[in-house]
């Protein structure tokens, strides 16, 4: 089917002040838009910058996990369909939905939010911050 048996993961090395830039961009750009988490992790499950509005009671570093678990098996249905990729991921729950965004190959941005924060305004606010994290880089 044509999947790709050599697959690596790319060492990334970031500084404190792009740690730093990267935290303010998910605060500023989207937690006070209202949504309740922002994740950075990266392809395998590790948490990168984090931020939320205070009130968090998940458990992030299993939810970081699980998430890329679901991205990547999202990943290869998309394959198998014959798409490249998926690039974005929605769940929607009663109370809170998740959305997943693929900042880049090695990263994904997570947000959670309430039914306050209207999903057309969290893609433009979520395209914003990827745009803004990828200039880190």
């Amino acid at each position: 089917m044509g999947y790709d048996d050599n697959v690596s993961f790319t060492d990334y090395t970031l500084g404190q002040d792009q740690l730093e830039r990267i935290e303010t961009v998910l605060g500023e750009d989207l937690i006070k838009s209202g949504v309740h988490n922002a994740l950075l992790i990266d392809m395998a499950g590790n948490i990168i910058a984090k931020s939320d509005n205070g009130s968090c009671e998940h458990d992030l570093y299993s939810l970081a996990a699980l998430a890329s678990a679901n991205f990547a098996a999202v990943d290869t249905m998309a394959k198998i369909v014959g798409e490249e990729e998926f690039s974005l991921l929605f769940h929607k729950g009663e109370k809170e939905s998740i959305h997943f965004s693929k900042v880049n190959n090695e990263f994904l941005l997570i947000t959670i939010f309430g039914k306050a924060v209207s999903l057309g305004l969290l893609r433009l606010k979520v395209a914003e911050a990827v745009e803004k994290i990828n200039a880190v880089w």
